[in-house]
């Protein structure tokens, strides 16, 4: 089972990654043209509410609701799915900070957060061992509302958006 999951937690890591790179004759650049700085804005938006979605759905909820605790009923389902969401978030907000470079408010608006989204890269495993604590969650909580309150000072508005299992599973 063990070895199983962490295929799962493998697979959802590397397959999400690198869709989002900007190529050198379409990257958008903070003097791009219009065209491109929407462009950058609207992926940015989706990708940051895809890892909002992910984090509300399958990591703050149950944890509130105590699917966590040892003895819970389904704890290592709401586990494996915390750990899941927990990759699929990290890998979603850094390619929305990778979009936001093709805008030059919201980039000024995001770089700060770099530092916090770094620090969610090794959150997934610790929630899929049952390891993580309230802080940890906090922690996502924390960095979730602070990319969306960048976009939001940058005129974007982004909301949840609940990836599907296939999202998740990449």
């Amino acid at each position: 089972m063990a070895l199983l999951l962490s295929c799962a937690l493998l697979v959802t890591a590397t397959a999400c990654g690198g869709d989002d790179e900007p190529s050198a004759s379409g990257s958008a650049s903070p003097t791009g043209t219009v065209e491109q700085q929407r462009l950058a804005k609207t992926r940015f938006v989706a990708n940051a509410g895809l890892a909002a979605g992910a984090t509300y759905q399958w990591i703050i909820k149950p944890y509130r609701e105590g699917k966590f605790r040892k003895g819970a009923d389904g704890q290592k389902f709401a586990l494996v799915k915390a750990g899941l969401a927990g990759a699929f978030a990290y890998n979603r907000l850094k390619a929305a900070v990778n979009n936001a470079k093709g805008d030059e408010l919201l980039s000024k608006a995001v770089a700060p957060l770099t530092a916090g989204i770094e620090s969610l890269k090794d959150l997934g495993t610790k929630l899929r061992k049952g390891e993580a604590g309230e802080a940890d969650v906090g922690v996502f909580e924390n960095v979730i509302n602070s990319v969306k309150d960048a976009g939001r000072s940058a005129g974007v508005e982004v909301t949840d958006q609940v990836p599907s299992a296939s999202q998740l599973g990449g």
